[in-house]
């Protein structure tokens, strides 16, 4: 990772009915990525919550979109990042969440002790922080189910305006359980598997 770069998270979604195009794309996508490879924090496909990942049926499901977490010199690095990447460009993605983001756990999904391999794994995300000025994020006491953990920030870093978490779970209710009830205005768990080339 960069030494002097800042993290960021961008999550992608994807256009109803866009799968097609999403495959046509595939080694457009990873060439891109390759650009990106030594900055990566984490990254793979998203899908709906109740997809099961380690089930045979698994293969045919869709792609909601996808997540990239990654260190970039700033801001503008971030935009380019997300705007410019091959499926946004040809209309895969509806919409996107770009933000700051800070790495709690200082690793990356590489890094992750329980591997790629076993469990399901989700995205979850905590959106609208209730009374964030007097609250901030600390890192969970139990941290062997987090692959990836920090709060999504306000573009200058200052603001906490939710979190965001890659976690392995039984299921959405368990992933969702990582963030503190009560504390975000709506919450969310994406089904999500290590990606990159296969």
């Amino acid at each position: 990772m960069l030494t002097d770069a800042v993290e960021f998270i961008c999550v992608h979604r994807d256009r109803v009915g866009s799968g097609d195009l999403r495959d046509k794309l595939l080694e457009d996508h990873w060439s891109y990525m390759d650009a990106f490879g030594q900055t990566m924090i984490a990254r793979g496909p998203l899908f709906a919550s109740d997809v099961d990942l380690t089930s045979e049926e698994s293969d045919d499901a869709p792609a909601a979109g996808s997540v990239h977490v990654l260190d970039l010199p700033d801001a503008a690095a971030a935009r380019a990042f997300a705007f410019d990447e091959p499926y946004y460009q040809a209309g895969v993605f509806r919409d996107l969440l770009l933000r700051r983001w800070r790495n709690l756990l200082g690793r990356t999904m590489w890094q992750y002790p329980g591997g790629a391999e076993g469990g399901r794994r989700f995205l979850v995300l905590g959106l609208g922080v209730i009374d964030a000025a007097t609250n901030t994020l600390q890192t969970p006491d139990d941290v062997e189910d987090l692959i990836a953990y920090g709060p999504l920030l306000s573009d200058d870093g200052q603001t906490w305006l939710g979190t965001a978490a890659l976690v392995r779970a039984t299921d959405a209710a368990a992933a969702l359980a990582v963030l503190e009830p009560g504390r975000y205005e709506g919450v969310e768990a994406l089904a999500w598997t290590f990606g990159g080339r296969r």
